[in-house]
C-alpha cells in the first residue's frame, strides 16, 4: 500500500470546520482584556498568555498530526518549515516564512506578513509592554515539546509596536530523547 502523502496546510484549512474569524478575533481580544483587568501587570499577562498557548499547543499537536499526515521530520529545519507552511495555514489561515537561521541550525524566525489575531486591535499606552499574541509562543513551544523538542520562543518584531512585520524567534534548546513506556521482551 503506498504511503499517504502529507496534506498541505491550504487543503486542510479549506476542508476544516471553522468559527467565524471575526468571532475568534474578538473572543481572543476579550480574553486578553480580561487578563489585563484581572492581573493588572503586563508581564503577568504575557506569562499567562504564554501558558495558555502552551496548554493549547500540547493538545493541538494531536489534531495537527492526525489531519496533516505529516511524518516524522528529520531535523529542526524541516520541522520549522512544516510549522510555517502547514501548521500556521491549518490553524490560522496564514503562512509564515522561515528565515534568519543561525549557523548551527538551532535558531530561526517565523515571519508573518498577516496575523488574524490582531484584527481590530490597538494597544493603549498603558499596555506597551504587552505581547498581545504571546499565545502563539506558547502554542509553538507546547506542540514542539510533545514531539521531543524543548524550545524557547520570543517575539522579535510586532506590528502592534510599530514594526513592519511580525517575527517570532524559535530556538531549539534540546532534543529530548523519546522514552517508550515499556521494554520489548527478549
Amino acid at each position: 500500500m503506498p504511503a499517504v502523502p502529507p496534506r498541505s496546510g491550504e487543503a486542510i484549512f479549506a476542508s476544516a470546520e471553522r468559527v467565524n474569524a471575526e468571532l475568534f478575533t474578538l473572543t481572543y481580544g476579550a480574553i486578553v482584556r480580561q487578563l489585563i483587568t484581572d492581573l493588572e501587570e503586563v508581564d503577568e499577562v504575557n506569562k499567562q498568555l504564554d501558558q495558555m498557548g502552551y496548554n493549547i499547543g500540547v493538545r493541538l499537536i494531536d489534531e495537527f498530526l492526525a489531519k496533516s499526515n505529516v511524518t516524522r521530520c528529520v531535523d529542526f529545519k524541516e520541522t520549522a518549515e512544516v510549522i510555517a507552511k502547514v501548521g500556521f495555514k491549518m490553524f490560522l489561515g496564514v503562512s509564515a516564512t522561515v528565515t534568519n537561521w543561525d549557523a548551527e541550525g538551532t535558531t530561526c524566525s517565523f515571519v508573518l506578513e498577516d496575523n488574524p489575531l490582531v484584527d481590530f486591535v490597538e494597544l493603549p499606552d498603558t499596555c506597551q509592554g504587552l505581547h498581545y499574541c504571546n499565545v502563539l509562543n506558547g502554542v509553538i513551544r507546547g506542540a514542539l515539546e510533545m514531539v521531543s523538542m524543548k524550545t524557547e520562543v520570543t517575539w522579535i518584531r510586532d506590528m502592534l509596536r510599530g514594526d513592519d512585520t511580525y517575527e517570532l524567534q524559535v530556538k531549539l534548546l534540546k532534543q529530548i530523547p523519546e522514552e517508550y513506556p515499556y521494554k520489548d521482551d527478549e
